[in-house]
């Protein structure tokens, strides 16, 4: 079965989390190296930017790849997604209908293992942020509040989407 994060996922064999633990494997001596040189602060900055226009571009070139509506290439990404992290987190649904997506992740496997290599802010670039880039694709037909996430410490991941009404 394809799906649009394909590409992104380069060797569809491969978890997420193995892909992810892969990446961290080479950023993270990097990140320290830099961090030695810059400062932790200017390390981080830089490590930050180019993390986040890596996603940005990623995703919205994945999202130029699904035909349709903004929407459905929001729904397009999110149900990929959704598919290759169901095994490595635990989801509650709070509340699925045509106005909102709320649901809380209440154990996540790519917190726990940022969390124990003490790089949370790392995963919350490499992992928590790409659902934002995928609302991006939607424009202002999706909306994201997350006010808390288990990467940062909190008891869980709050997912908030909002839908706006079809036209």
């Amino acid at each position: 079965m394809t799906n649009v994060l394909d590409d992104y996922m380069v060797d569809i064999r491969l978890s997420l989390l193995d892909k992810t633990r892969i990446q961290a494997q080479i950023l993270l001596p990097m990140l320290r190296a830099l961090r030695a040189e810059l400062g932790q602060e200017r390390a981080d900055a830089i490590a930050r930017q180019a993390l986040r226009d890596w996603s940005q571009r990623l995703f919205a070139a994945v999202g130029k790849s699904v035909e349709g509506s903004p929407r459905r290439k929001w729904a397009a990404m999110h149900t990929a997604l959704a598919h290759v992290t169901e095994r490595e987190v635990t989801v509650e649904m709070v509340r699925h209908d045509e106005e909102a997506l709320e649901f809380d992740v209440t154990h996540c496997r790519f917190a726990a293992f940022f969390r124990a290599l003490g790089e949370p802010e790392l995963g919350a670039l490499l992992v928590c942020a790409t659902d934002f880039d995928i609302v991006q694709a939607a424009g202002s037909d999706v909306s994201l509040a997350r006010e808390q996430t288990l990467m940062q410490g909190a008891p869980s991941c709050t997912f908030r989407y909002r839908f706006a009404p079809r036209s």
